[in-house]
Order: C-alpha cells, then structure tokens, then sequence
C-alpha cells in the first residue's frame, strides 16, 4: 500500500506561518480529493481543510481565513498554508488522499 508523506511542520511563534505538503510516492494526485486532519494531545483528530479534485475548497470555522488549501496536479502535492498561527493550532496535521493510506503527520508547535 501506499503512503501519503507530509512535511513542513515545526516550530513557529503565534502569528507566524508555515506550509505542509503531501505527497504520495510520487503516485498521482489527479482525480482524489485531498484533506487535512489535524489531533492535538488528548484530543480527537478533527478536520482542517478539504480540496476535491477538481480544486473547490472547504474549510473548518476555526481556520477560515487563515489556512489555505491548494494543490499541485504537476507536482502531484497538496499543500496547506498556514497563517496566523495561534497556539490552538499546535497539533500533528495529517493529510488523507484516498486511496492511499495515511501518513504519519508532521508536528505543528505554535508557541505564545
């Protein structure tokens, strides 16, 4: 089976940004919706942001106007703008393409 792999996460002070990718293997992105999840310690893992294939976007109330959700078909990457970073945002991010299994996230820490 294949993974998606996300990068990109760290360290950043509030209102400060960062930009996740996702990318799976170099296998096609074209055709799959693309969401990002994100869990924070002792939380469930919540919906962030949604691309459909054919780049029409939803987002969660807590990141709209903020997060930015776009995708790559050429690079085959979808991507998650991050701005305005609060430390509520602190949590892994996870991106999910179906058919392809999940990854292993990559930890965002905003600090006050």
């Amino acid at each position: 089976q294949v993974q998606v792999v996300e990068s990109g996460g760290g360290l950043v002070q509030a209102g400060g940004s960062l930009r996740l990718s996702c990318a799976a293997s170099g296998r096609t992105l074209s055709g799959y919706d693309g969401r990002w999840y994100r869990q924070a310690p002792g939380k469930e893992r919540e919906f962030v942001a949604l691309i459909t294939w054919s780049g029409r976007t939803t987002y969660a109330d807590s990141v709209k106007g903020r997060f930015t959700i776009s995708r790559d078909n050429a690079k085959n990457t979808v991507y998650l703008q991050m701005n305005s970073l609060k430390p509520e945002d602190t949590a892994i991010y996870y991106c999910n393409i179906p058919p392809y299994d999940w990854g292993q996230g990559t930890q965002v820490t905003v600090s006050s």
